[in-house]
């Protein structure tokens, strides 16, 4: 009797662009909701950072540990997270554990993106404040054969393309072609 390696299934990789926009919904609704309790004063409001970080763990853990590996983000753009072991994609939701290491770094990162948005007027040095989720995130761009980010890297997770999901992108690109001919008429 012989041992047959079986191949591997094939995950396709979320494209960099889509991945981006599914953060950043994600990222919008967890602003919007903290914003709600805080003030008006400028400066760092402590109960808005607390919605904040308590609603990111909920929607970027809770939901995706419950959803199929996918956020709300995720999910409008076709996208889900997924385990890695020894190098190669498994097939599995990651554990819970998993993700919360891996929102554990890039929760304070869009933390500071949040402070450095709510103080912008007030100080534009504050844009400075983005260059954490940058660093992170653009570990992505670096790393052509799998496309993780630092957090996916520490966490032993990647984002791959799903066949679940709402297709915003796509969807808004036919929309802006049906425009752009009804305009040329």
């Amino acid at each position: 009797m012989t041992i047959v390696k079986v191949p591997q299934k094939h995950y396709p990789k979320a494209e960099i662009i889509r991945r981006g926009m599914a953060l950043g919904i994600d990222f919008l609704g967890v602003w919007l909701v903290s914003s709600l309790l805080g003030s008006s004063n400028l400066g760092i409001q402590f109960v808005q950072i607390f919605v904040f970080i308590f609603t990111w763990l909920v929607l970027r853990v809770l939901v995706v540990y419950n959803n199929q590996g996918q956020s709300l983000g995720r999910w409008a753009f076709d996208l889900k997270i997924l385990e890695i072991q020894n190098g190669q994609i498994v097939g599995r939701i990651p554990q819970l554990q998993a993700l919360l290491q891996r929102e554990g770094i890039i929760c304070p990162c869009a933390l500071l993106l949040s402070i450095g948005l709510s103080n912008i007027i007030a100080n534009p040095t504050a844009i400075l404040l983005v260059l954490p989720l940058a660093i992170d995130c653009g570990a992505a761009l670096s790393d052509t054969q799998m496309r993780q980010a630092f957090h996916d890297r520490y966490a032993k997770t990647i984002i791959v393309s799903s066949r679940r999901g709402y297709s915003l992108d796509l969807k808004i690109k036919r929309l802006v072609e049906k425009v752009q001919r009804n305009v040329r008429r």
